[in-house]
């Protein structure tokens, strides 16, 4: 045991000037090698370790800042293209395949290289944004946020799948946090942002901005990452197999089709008409099928019913579809009622989300460090809902009289419960996991939160609109359907000044009704945290450290 220690230090010494090694065999026979190899690539105070972490959180604020930054800009957009009818389309064509694609990338990690497969990605990311700022129309712009979006799934699974053989699990969770903390602050300066550019240059800058920061990320993790092994050793025909192309073929349509009916349903079309009816019985068949693959043709199945079924994995699960649907909703739905009921403009609107950003940096890193200290996360993923339930049901309560020291307290609130236990679900996933199923188990919990976020900002899109259309129907001189319709930032340009009241009380009431969703779904997390394992990540290292150590001995 003692040789295994010199010879581990004599190796450390020899590298320490090379590039980082990330050996990310994920066999279930290599668990004792990755224990040793994030040891030995642990290297906290390494100018290269740092580099490439912050090409990782810089690459996953991009693609979440992708999500939110479009709402601002959106009235610009249709004025230059005159289509009106397609605003659904810019934010659900990337989420469509963004949602669609998670799981199948779960696969790519397993039987590929991490790192070519992850700036493959960002390739595919980078594409999307460039053809999305310099589309010609609106239709390029769509298929600009689809190509986009694909791409974004890759980078989020693979950004971890990357941390995993670099740091040790005991000391992950701080680096979880900060890797939250990008998802977070991108997710809500997401508007202020759009706002900045369409106001101050164009918003196709929007876009823009992801080329240089992706190259930044492409630079880090090509010049300082270096894959040492291969994975699982297969034939490239076997590894095509294990892509699952049979449940593919029914997964990507079933959440199509679910996505496109919440987006259309009371809106576009009625919820009885023919188009939105068809689409949910699509998505129920073909999800039926998906999951009947799954079972019966185990050997390929992109998700393992031995991995979903996995008590920790499941709720886990749940837990990650609630919080950032509700994360959404609040994301999305504050920034309008600040500009529509306080008459802020989109920028300060943005800013007046800053202390939503504050409570969320804050706890997301006393949790970290805490989870890291403590070993257990159940304890964070349980107090996180006590917070959001309350912020979320506070900001129900906003009315246009509410002074700021409510709407910034109830967004600190917030924000503390959101920040405590947004990545915990990926350290979970971690500590009950074998080595062979992590990159599966990744890719399970980012279709979780790429999911609920589309779902539930589609949902809240339909509550939204349908409260501010039953408060204005039958009012004399307004026609309640256009003005649901117009921009936030028009509203008070068009809307009369006699009939203003009455149209702000009505978008307030839009408003709150979403948050109303967002405190029934912090409800559901803290039902999913109460079905947590409670799992001591320190305990589960050391287990793994006397693996290795007979290994190497």
């Amino acid at each position: 045991m003692e040789s295994s220690r010199e010879s581990s230090q004599e190796r450390e010494k020899l590298e320490r000037n090379a590039p980082i090694v990330a050996d990310v065999a994920s066999s279930s026979e290599d668990i004792a090698a990755k224990y040793e190899q994030a040891e030995q690539n642990y290297q906290p105070k390494s100018f290269k370790f740092w580099t490439i972490l912050i090409g990782l959180y810089l690459a996953v604020f991009i693609v979440a800042l992708d999500r939110t930054i479009i709402a601002t800009a959106i009235p610009a957009i249709t004025d230059e293209f005159h289509s009106l009818q397609d605003v659904g389309w810019y934010a659900s064509a990337y989420m469509l395949t963004g949602a669609s694609s998670n799981l199948v990338f779960g696969k790519i990690y397993k039987y590929y290289s991490t790192k070519w497969s992850f700036l493959a990605s960002i390739f595919v990311f980078e594409v999307g944004s460039a053809l999305c700022g310099a589309a010609p129309n609106s239709i390029a712009l769509i298929v600009g946020r689809a190509i986009a979006g694909l791409g974004s799934s890759g980078i989020f699974s693979g950004g971890l799948m990357i941390m995993v053989p670099l740091i040790p699990l005991r000391k992950r969770p701080i680096y979880y946090a900060l890797f939250g903390i990008a998802f977070g602050v991108s997710s809500v300066l997401g508007p202020v942002l759009g706002g900045l550019f369409t106001d101050k240059a164009t918003w196709r800058w929007c876009f823009y901005i992801n080329l240089p920061i992706g190259a930044i990320t492409v630079l880090a993790v090509l010049f300082f990452l270096r894959i040492d092994s291969a994975h699982e050793k297969v034939s490239l025909k076997e590894k095509l197999i294990q892509l699952d192309p049979i449940g593919t073929f029914f997964l990507i349509p079933s959440v199509v089709s679910l996505i496109l009916a919440l987006q259309w349903g009371g809106t576009t079309y009625a919820w009885s008409s023919a188009k939105v009816i068809g689409l949910l019985v699509c998505f129920a068949t073909l999800f039926i099928l998906f999951w009947l693959v799954q079972i019966y043709l185990p050997r390929t199945a992109t998700v393992k019913i031995s991995i979903i079924t996995q008590r920790s994995i499941a709720f886990g699960a749940i837990f990650m579809f609630a919080l950032t649907g509700s994360l959404f909703i609040i994301v999305y739905y504050l920034p309008i009622w600040f500009q529509v009921v306080k008459g802020d403009s989109a920028v300060h609107s943005g800013i007046s989300t800053l202390p939503l950003v504050l409570g969320l940096v804050v706890f997301s890193l006393v949790s970290g460090k805490a989870t890291q200290k403590l070993g257990y996360y159940v304890p964070f993923m349980l107090a996180s809902p006590l917070l959001t339930t309350v912020g979320a049901a506070l900001l129900y309560t906003l009315a246009p009289a509410s002074n700021h020291e409510k709407w910034i307290g109830y967004q600190v609130l917030y924000g503390l419960g959101t920040g405590a236990a947004m990545q915990l679900p990926m350290l979970a996933v971690q500590a009950v996991l074998p080595a062979a199923d992590i990159s599966s188990g990744m890719a399970l919990m980012f279709f979780a939160q790429q999911l609920g976020g589309a779902i539930f900002v589609a949902v809240g899109q339909n509550i939204f609109s349908s409260r501010v259309v039953s408060q204005l129907t039958g009012v004399p001189g307004i026609d309640a359907q256009q003005i649901v319709h117009l921009g936030a930032t028009q509203l008070r340009e068009v809307v009369p000044a006699q009939d203003l009241g009455v149209v702000v009380q009505a978008f307030n009431y839009g408003c709150v009704g979403t948050f109303l969703v967002a405190v029934g779904l912090s409800g559901a997390t803290l039902l999913a945290a109460a079905g947590m394992e409670w799992k001591n990540i320190n305990e589960k290292e050391e287990k793994d450290g006397v693996e290795a150590e007979m290994r190497f001995e």
